[in-house]
This record gives C-alpha cells, sequence and structure tokens, in this order.
C-alpha cells in the first residue's frame, strides 16, 4: 500500500519512539498497519497493536491485517487476534482495558492507536507497557488525535526532555486522499474549537471541561515559600483504578498547594495506611464508602476525618476548588502530571438536545479531583464552622465553647453533636 508524504516521513524516521498528533482521516491506521508488517517481516520478531478496547482493536485494525497477511500467516486465531507467520514472527492485538495481560511480555514493536483516549496512561505505560520493550531495545509507535491537555499532550512534548522521542504534527488536510471539499464542510458545520482538535490536531481544551479555570501558566509551581501551617489529604481509594492521594499543604493565607501525589493501582487498604502514617499527615479525609479501608488507617494511627457526601455534595465541593482556582489559593507542583491530567481532562457530558445541562461529571479522570474536593471542602466547612450558644447572665456572649466557657474552640477537633445558636435574650 503507497504511502502519502506525510506518512512515509514518519515510517522512515528512527527514533526509537516516534509521537504522531494528527487529524482525523489523516491515514493512521494505514500507517499504524504497514509498520506493523514492516516489522513482522523480519523473523522472530514479535509486535502488538493496542487500541483503547478489544473491540476497536478488531474494528480499526484487525480485518486489513489479517487480509494482508494470509500468505505469510502459518495461523490465525481469530478469538484471540493473533497472527503467526512462516517466519516465527508473531502479531497480537489488544485492548487497552485489558492492559495487565501484556505484563511480563516483551516485544520488538508496540503501536498504540488513540493514546489521547487511554486511561491512566502513565501508569500503565510505566508498569506494564514499558518494561515489555526493555530486553528487546523495542520501539513504539504512539498515535492520536488530540483530546485537551491530557497525557497525550505530555507524551508528544516529551522531544523536548528525551532524545529517544521524536513528534509528528499532521492535519486532515495533509492526506490527499480526502477531498477538500469535505473538510471545508466540517469546518462549517463544527465548532471552532471542535474543528480545530479533530481536523487541525491542535491541543485545545476539552469541551465541557469542569475545571476550565484551570491554567498551567497560573496554578503550577516548582517552590513554596516555608510558610506552613498545616498538612492535610484526601483519599480516594482503588485497587484495579488508581489509589489518588494528594499531599495537600495550607498556608498562611490559607492558600492550598498540592506538593505531592500518590497515585498507583494494585495496592491494598494495608499498603495505603502504611503509606498516608508515615506521611505524617495533620488530618485526612477518606472516601467514606470504604469502612474497611478507613479502618486500616485508624489502625496505623491516622487521623482520619470525616467527609459528608450528600445530593449536592460533588457540586458544592467542585465550586469550593473553582473558587480557589480563580483567586489563585489552589497551586499543584510541576512533578504531580496525574493531578494536572486530571484537572485537564475532568469534563461534563455532552450535552443531549432538549436536555438540561449534567450536574455530576462523567465518572473517569476523576480519582484525585475526587480526593482534593474531600481534603479541601471538609477542611474549608471545618474552619468556618462557629460553636455559639445561648447567652445568659453566667454564659459570655460569644462564640466560645459552651461546654467550656472562657476557652477558644479549637476547630480542627471533632465537632459536637449538638448545635449552638446564638441567640440573646430578651
Amino acid at each position: 500500500m503507497n504511502l502519502t508524504k506525510a506518512q512515509a516521513e514518519i515510517a522512515l524516521d528512527r527514533h526509537r519512539f516516534r509521537v504522531l498528533c494528527c487529524g482525523r482521516r489523516f491515514g493512521k491506521t494505514t500507517l499504524a498497519i504497514d509498520t506493523i508488517k514492516g516489522r513482522a517481516a523480519l523473523a522472530n520478531s514479535r509486535v502488538c497493536y493496542i487500541a483503547p478496547t478489544y473491540q476497536q482493536a478488531r474494528d480499526i485494525a484487525w480485518t486489513q491485517l489479517k487480509s494482508d497477511c494470509q500468505q505469510a500467516a502459518s495461523s490465525i486465531n481469530e478469538s484471540r487476534l493473533e497472527i503467526k507467520l512462516v517466519n516465527n514472527s508473531l502479531i497480537v492485538l489488544r485492548g487497552w482495558e485489558s492492559i495487565e495481560t501484556l505484563r511480563g511480555q516483551q516485544f520488538d514493536l508496540i503501536v498504540l492507536d488513540e493514546v489521547a483516549m487511554m486511561r491512566n496512561f502513565w501508569l500503565n505505560w510505566q508498569e506494564v507497557i514499558r518494561p515489555t520493550l526493555t530486553d528487546t531495545k523495542g520501539e513504539a509507535l504512539f498515535i492520536s488525535t488530540p483530546k485537551g491537555f491530557n497525557h497525550f499532550y505530555d507524551l508528544y512534548n516529551l522531544q523536548d526532555t528525551d532524545s529517544d522521542y521524536k513528534s509528528y504534527h499532521f492535519s486532515t488536510y495533509e492526506n490527499p486522499h480526502i477531498p477538500y471539499e469535505e473538510i471545508e464542510k466540517a469546518k462549517r458545520e463544527l465548532s471552532s474549537d471542535r474543528f480545530a482538535q479533530e481536523y487541525m490536531a491542535d491541543f485545545k481544551k476539552t469541551e465541557g471541561l469542569v475545571y476550565k479555570e484551570f491554567d498551567r501558566t497560573k496554578h503550577l509551581f516548582k517552590e513554596m515559600e516555608e510558610n506552613e501551617v498545616e498538612r492535610i489529604a484526601g483519599v480516594d481509594f482503588g485497587f484495579t483504578n488508581p489509589c489518588a492521594i494528594p499531599t495537600i499543604v495550607r498556608d498562611h493565607a490559607d492558600c492550598y498547594w498540592i506538593t505531592e501525589e500518590f497515585y498507583e493501582t494494585g495496592k491494598t487498604d494495608i499498603e495505603v495506611a502504611e503509606y498516608v502514617a508515615a506521611k505524617g499527615f495533620n488530618r485526612v479525609y477518606p472516601d467514606p464508602e470504604a469502612p474497611a479501608a478507613i479502618a486500616e488507617l485508624r489502625k496505623k494511627g491516622v487521623n482520619v476525618r470525616e467527609v459528608v457526601k450528600g445530593k449536592d455534595s460533588i457540586k458544592n465541593g467542585i465550586d469550593k476548588v473553582r473558587e480557589l482556582l480563580k483567586a489563585g489559593k489552589l497551586k499543584v507542583h510541576v512533578s504531580c502530571r496525574n493531578t494536572i491530567m486530571e484537572f485537564e481532562t475532568y469534563s461534563y457530558p455532552d450535552r443531549k438536545p432538549d436536555h438540561n445541562e449534567q450536574e455530576n461529571p462523567i465518572d473517569e479522570n476523576n480519582h484525585m479531583m475526587d480526593a482534593i474536593r474531600y481534603a479541601i471542602t471538609m477542611t474549608s466547612a471545618s474552619r468556618n464552622a462557629a460553636y455559639v450558644h445561648y447567652a445568659s447572665s453566667n454564659m459570655p456572649r460569644n462564640n466560645l465553647d459552651p461546654l467550656h466557657a472562657g476557652a477558644p474552640v479549637d476547630i480542627f477537633k471533632e465537632k459536637p453533636k449538638t448545635a449552638y445558636v446564638h441567640i440573646p435574650r430578651l
């Protein structure tokens, strides 16, 4: 199959890791299949193609690969999406949702398609995929249309710091097989941001983004002043999904600095509790829907505080985080790339015709977002809580603890069950 000029430029590049940011219908599938066949033509090669899901791997590449390799194949496994060639090379197709099945294997080439759609990318790339290329000094081809400033954006920019990487950018216009007038028609029909992202392959903020206020130029930091008041954390438990724990430092100006992130899969409740206990947080706000995990935290002596969930708790928590972002009072360390990724991809579902907009975001790319929300919302609530009481002849008219007249309230102690309201006696 003849490649276009742009496709050929990428195919001939000798960098170990090539990153292609391209518009829709650029011809990425043709390039992916040609790259796979080229490597598999070398005897005893092991090649893997990965799409976001198993079904997408079948729909996008399987039929064409199977057809192209028919004469050179010694066996074709339809159920496992595997092709064994007569030269003892192996081609396998997999879905990102079952990426753990590749752990411990070896490959000479891996092609990752629609990378921007792959959840928990850095975690799985570093722990599962990258090690499969170590023994063989294998190569990787990353292909995607952008989706906001997420992990694919960071991957695209790795060429600036790692000489093994080379990035390419091509729009749909650079595929001569797509009629120019068809692209122009799409340009008229789509919003400017959507067209720029899907056809021009430009990095744009995701439509429906929850935290549109988040801006790398305003909210990222490398160093903070030594004015720490307390160190807190939220915990969003997970095993298959990442367990997310931000280290949050509150300063004298009530600014919150996210200095470090714990973002890992496969960690038991005991392992999580050991990590949290070792960090020495002043207070920890864990997801209340994991009582067994919370029990482990308490066993380790962690100062666990209650997280109250209710009908509008997500919306109210998001509003609080937005307020801090707008005021420049929420900062994220540049090393916390999973936190940054979630801020830049956490979004609401697409609005349906004749339906009101959804109040709650999509349940993905939200592990760190939930953990941050727990800690900040509950800390803010406890700091704003006032313990007041009825005024009487022997009780002062102030907001001191009614059970210990004259003693200031410690807002970080557990709140009493009774609510006290200051009502002057007439």
